[in-house]
Order: C-alpha cells, then sequence, then structure tokens
C-alpha cells in the first residue's frame, strides 16, 4: 500500500534561479541549494526538474544520474517562463528511454493572459502518443494557477494527464477548497496535484507557518479523500536562506510520511 510519503514531488530548478525575488524580499545572499539536494532536505521521493533560462543545457544525463535514487521524475518540455528551446519532448523522451524512473513530461508556466496555451490542444494531441515509452506512459502536466480558472483552458487541460494547482498569492490560500471545486468542475474526474509554495513570489516575501500548516493540512485531507493525488513542494531555490516554513514542512513530512492511502 503507498503512503503519504509516495505522493510528495518537490518543483525544482537550478541552484540560484530565484534569487532576484530573494533578493526584493530581504535575503540577498540567495540560494545554492541543488535540485537533488532539496529531494534530500525534504525527504521526498519525486522530482519535477523545470528548465531555467536554458538551464540546465542538453544533455541531461548527468542530471538524470543524480536523480536515480529517486522514485519519479518529471522533466519540463514547456520551461520556466512558458519557454520552448528546441524540440525538448525528444529530449526528454530519450532520457526516459534509459532512464525508468523518468515517468513525466512537465509544462510549466502554460496558460497565456488570454486562456491560450504555450502549445495549442492540438499541439498537445499530436505530443501523446510520443508519451508511450518503453513499455509505459509518460503523464503530461501542466500548471494551472488560480487566476487561470476563468479563463477558457478546458480544451487544454483535457489534453493532459495531471493538473498542478498552485497558489501564486499566499493571501488567497483561504480560498483553497473553493479554488479546488473550481477545478474539479472544470476537469471532472481529473489528476490534481496540490502546488504548495514556501516563497509567495507575488509579494516577495515567504510563506508563513500557518499558511504552510493550512495547505499541508488540507493536502493531506485531500489525498486521504483521494480528490488530488500528490501534493507538489516549490522549491529547492528558496529552501535554504534560513525562513521558517522549509523547516516546519520538513518536520511535518516526518510526522505524516508513513500514514497509508
Amino acid at each position: 500500500m503507498e503512503t503519504v510519503r509516495d505522493r510528495l514531488w518537490i518543483f525544482t530548478c537550478v541552484a540560484g534561479s530565484d534569487n532576484d525575488s530573494l533578493e526584493k524580499g530581504g535575503y540577498p545572499a540567495g540560494s545554492r541549494m541543488t535540485p537533488a539536494e532539496g529531494a534530500f532536505y525534504l525527504d521526498v521521493p519525486n522530482l519535477q526538474m523545470i528548465r531555467w533560462q536554458n538551464m540546465p543545457a542538453h544533455p541531461y544525463d548527468q542530471w538524470a544520474e543524480a536523480f536515480l535514487p529517486l522514485k519519479q521524475v518529471a522533466w519540463s518540455i514547456v520551461g520556466s517562463g512558458g519557454r520552448i528551446d528546441g524540440d525538448e519532448i525528444d529530449w526528454v523522451v530519450d532520457l526516459a528511454e534509459r532512464y525508468p524512473n523518468v515517468t513525466g513530461v512537465y509544462l510549466d508556466d502554460f496558460v497565456r493572459k488570454d486562456g491560450e496555451g504555450a502549445l495549442s490542444p492540438e499541439d498537445l494531441k499530436q505530443i501523446r502518443p510520443r508519451l508511450e515509452v518503453a513499455g509505459r506512459h509518460l503523464d503530461m502536466w501542466v500548471v494551472v494557477y488560480i487566476r487561470q480558472l476563468d479563463l477558457p483552458i478546458g480544451p487544454l487541460v483535457e489534453q493532459c494527464d495531471i493538473v498542478n494547482l498552485w497558489t501564486w498569492n499566499s493571501d488567497e490560500l483561504v480560498n483553497l477548497e473553493q479554488n479546488l471545486e473550481r477545478i474539479e468542475k472544470l476537469n471532472p474526474g481529473g489528476r490534481v496535484s496540490l502546488g504548495c509554495y514556501l516563497w509567495d513570489y507575488h509579494n516577495a516575501r515567504p510563506v508563513s507557518v500557518p499558511q504552510m500548516e493550512h495547505q499541508c493540512s488540507v493536502g493531506l485531507k485531500w489525498l486521504q479523500e483521494g480528490r488530488i493525488e500528490s501534493i507538489s513542494f516549490l522549491a529547492n531555490t528558496v529552501m535554504d536562506i534560513g525562513t521558517e516554513s522549509p523547516a516546519w514542512t520538513r518536520n511535518w513530512i516526518q510526522e505524516v510520511k508513513n500514514i497509508e492511502l
């Protein structure tokens, strides 16, 4: 039987990629934690690797070697800022053929302000057959921010396997229940991963411990109820700067990780 720990992910980018936001928030020294270090710190077995400003550069093999102890890895084919550099799907499929723990592709910052995607629904439909690799299906993850739930994103979401739902502004975490209901209505029966920020990029400040506790307690309840299938924590790039929420989250994971689902 699976446990809570089996359903926990960390969203990662190359070390230091969020230092501009950290500086705005009063942490000028920045972060140096790598993706693998972030997974090790939180003690989570699954990792999302998102390209940022063309990093990591292709080929990815040395990164994949560092990720071998992990249970599952999803690699971006649409990177930070909705950026696409070449045929990234080919790069990830090649990796998946050689690394069995590569189980998904990830579409970051995918939805534009008008509800259009970085790729069209037809583009996504054509990609799906390419996700059958070495006898297994690679899940297609897509980022949806709560501010996008009123946009016409249904045709995009329908082509994806998992919606990773994120609350950009921590002041809006009080509305988590209503926003989960909105994505359930938009995509009935769809698979959802709850995204939990440890840094509030909208306000350039740490997510507080009470806010973190709220996200995690609600996420655990939804995992147990089957309303979501996983929780994703963001990110390695903000967890080593001396704020309180990373240590609190790490301790919470130790408390709940062996609960059976």
